[in-house]
């Protein structure tokens, strides 16, 4: 895994995720792209059915149009996880964050995607909103996790406990056009004793620097060289963050012993060499 270890790969993730060798990671936190352009409604408008101006998901991903028929969208998708699952150690899981939609009437929430596949749970990210200009929703706040866990899968010691409602700010002034906060992936990798995290889809690098944020080690994978670069300068600045924190600390001074302590070393001493402490 030299080759893997703390690297983003530029590339296109099934074809990398052919060449990792099998049940080498722990676990995996990804959210691929959504598919977004592809919608009964022609794309994402706003309330007068004019598109979203400043929406950076209308020009697509750098590399991916995001435009693809839904089932070949659908097999994609499959696809990936299917080779999630390979590269996974039997105790390993998936966080496989994705999004609901409704499209000419019909519930699009992603079965046809996960059938098939050991879900475990469902998590709900409750996100912050906008404004909503549409008068005929209501302001979308929530996205999904599904948890694809193997049969050995099992969370960290009282890590069951927060819940599986999440309720997490939306990342901000961040240059790609659709990151999930580090929040969000460092939530789910504290949950795990996890030691190696992949994400296929790295986008701008969060998954690799919550990994980093908790101690683990992480591969990275993204089929844009400009997404790459970005994720690879993010996680250098976070490298080296770390780096001089702990550099920073000042190592631990002992504490003074007690005087009880003390007597005791003492009379220790004392008995070595045969001699009486006096009390």
């Amino acid at each position: 895994m030299n080759h893997w270890l703390n690297q983003i790969l530029q590339g296109d993730c099934l074809t990398q995720l052919a060449r990792m060798p099998e049940a080498s990671v722990n676990l995996v936190v990804t959210s691929p792209p959504y598919n977004l352009l592809n919608s009964s409604g022609n794309g994402m408008k706003n309330g007068n059915g004019g598109k979203w101006s400043r929406a950076a998901l209308m020009q697509g991903y750098a590399g991916h149009s995001d435009a693809m028929p839904h089932d070949d969208y659908v097999e994609w998708q499959r696809e990936c996880l299917r080779e999630m699952l390979r590269v996974l150690t039997p105790d390993g899981a998936i966080f496989y964050n994705h999004k609901w939609r409704v499209q000419k009437g019909l519930l699009q929430d992603r079965a046809d995607i996960v059938e098939g596949f050991p879900v475990r749970q469902i998590i709900i990210w409750q996100r912050s909103g906008g404004f909503n200009h549409n008068p005929g929703y209501f302001l979308p706040t929530y996205e999904v996790i599904y948890l694809i866990a193997k049969p050995e899968f099992r969370l960290a010691s009282k890590a069951g406990g927060i819940g599986d409602v999440w309720r997490v700010r939306q990342d901000r002034g961040n240059p790609h056009p659709a990151p999930f906060p580090v929040e969000l992936a460092q939530r789910a990798i504290a949950a795990t004793t996890a030691e190696i995290v992949l994400d296929p889809f790295i986008g701008s690098g969060t998954t690799a620097v919550a990994a980093l944020l908790e101690g683990r080690q992480y591969v990275g994978i993204d089929l844009s060289e400009e997404y790459c670069r970005l994720a690879q300068e993010r996680v250098a600045r976070v490298e080296a963050k770390l780096d001089s924190s702990a550099l920073a600390k000042e190592p631990d001074e002992p504490a003074a012993p007690s005087a009880l302590e003390v007597r005791e070393m003492l009379i220790g001493t004392a008995e070595q060499w045969g001699v009486t402490v006096w009390p």
